[in-house]
């Protein structure tokens, strides 16, 4: 009888700690905060997204420069607006606009992903989920 209390001893340790063995470990960061406070929605110290399309800013503010007239200056928008305007953050609804259908075509396509004009802004925003994915502040100036 003793023996088998032993075994039904071990076993539940066995079963109780198995779970601890297998958790994430947590970069050893514990309790601590862990330098991500601000960088949330899958952006990382750099901020950059991880599994998005990689943006050539410097080249799509060449293709809005060489194609001035397919798209015409915004006005600024309210600070409180302008101020949600961030990657990682959903669109405000009623705030930005299509851009020229030429204009789309010069620019560089994502799948998943389309251009729109909030004020100054140049935005890139997912469409299923219609969440800002690149802000080019006074791009459209």
């Amino acid at each position: 009888m003793d023996m088998k209390i032993r075994v039904a001893v071990a076993l539940s340790l066995i079963m109780g700690v198995s779970p601890m063995l297998l958790a994430d470990p947590g970069k050893g960061k514990g309790h601590e905060k862990d330098d991500q406070h601000g960088n949330q929605r899958g952006l990382d110290k750099s901020d950059a997204w991880h599994g998005g399309p990689s943006i050539d800013l410097g080249g799509v503010q060449v293709i809005l420069s060489n194609n001035r007239d397919y798209w015409s200056p915004g006005s600024s928008l309210p600070p409180g607006i302008q101020k949600n305007l961030a990657r990682g953050k959903p669109l405000p609804p009623g705030i930005a606009k299509k851009l020229d259908s030429r204009l789309i075509g010069r620019l560089p396509h994502y799948d998943g992903y389309e251009w729109q004009q909030a004020g100054t802004d140049l935005l890139l925003v997912t469409i299923a989920t219609g969440v800002i994915y690149e802000v080019l502040h006074n791009a459209l100036d």
